[in-house]
């Protein structure tokens, strides 16, 4: 029975309705008002731009040329999909073509042999764990884990970056990369478990420290 109240709306969709008021306040010539627009994603682009290109200064031009991109283009957005995933396909894009014009030896030979269909054991067979958050608070140990990181192949960081840096859903994260669920699903599970072992090999490389011989009586 109705009781003349409006029914309760989520902030998912709230969150849809604001940007599409400001997509067409653009449209309509109110520029300004795409600063808000990708006000929340600007962090999250540049991680994204980040973690495939390693250059903090390349990661930042790949960035604002995300966001120029985005807003010359901003007429052919379908709304059937989320603004953000139609952003951070177009930050994905400019990265991957970042990287490729660098010609540098690919990542992908930290890995000879290595493709989607390919068998890869994990050195350890236990459970991926999350670092523990007070260990990600040391400095030494957020390096660790960039380095980690960067010596994924590029379709592992981009999967992990955007799932669990960024914190894209799997369904966001398939979309925005052009694959299915179930590859994302295996391809974040390789990922993980390839990061796992490269952050124990490093940290089990670390020199540690001395301790002091013991004198002989």
């Amino acid at each position: 029975m109705g009781n003349g109240l409006p029914a309760m709306v989520g902030p998912g969709a709230l969150k849809k309705e604001k940007e599409a008021r400001l997509i067409e306040d653009v449209l309509a010539g109110r520029h300004e008002q795409f600063h808000e627009l990708i006000a929340p994603y600007r962090r999250g682009v540049y991680l994204t731009a980040y973690d495939i290109l390693q250059v903090a200064a390349d990661a930042e031009e790949v960035a604002q040329e995300a966001f120029l991109k985005a807003f010359r283009a901003l007429r052919s957005f379908r709304r059937e999909s989320q603004f953000s995933t139609w952003l951070f396909r177009i930050a994905i894009n400019e990265a991957r073509m970042r990287l490729r014009r660098r010609r540098e030896v690919p990542l992908e030979t930290a890995f000879p042999g290595e493709d989607e269909d390919g068998d890869y054991t994990p050195l350890m067979l236990a459970d991926w764990r999350e670092i523990p958050s007070e260990a990600l608070l040391r400095e030494e140990t957020r390096r660790l884990v960039q380095e980690s990181i960067a010596q994924l192949p590029e379709k592992y960081r981009e999967v992990l970056t955007l799932r669990d840096v960024v914190g894209k859903n799997i369904a966001e994260t398939s979309e925005i990369l052009g694959t299915t669920t179930g590859n994302t699903k295996a391809r974040l599970l390789r990922a993980r478990l390839m990061l796992r072992d490269i952050f124990a090999e490093r940290t089990r490389r670390k020199p540690r420290q001395k301790q002091p011989g013991r004198v002989a009586p």
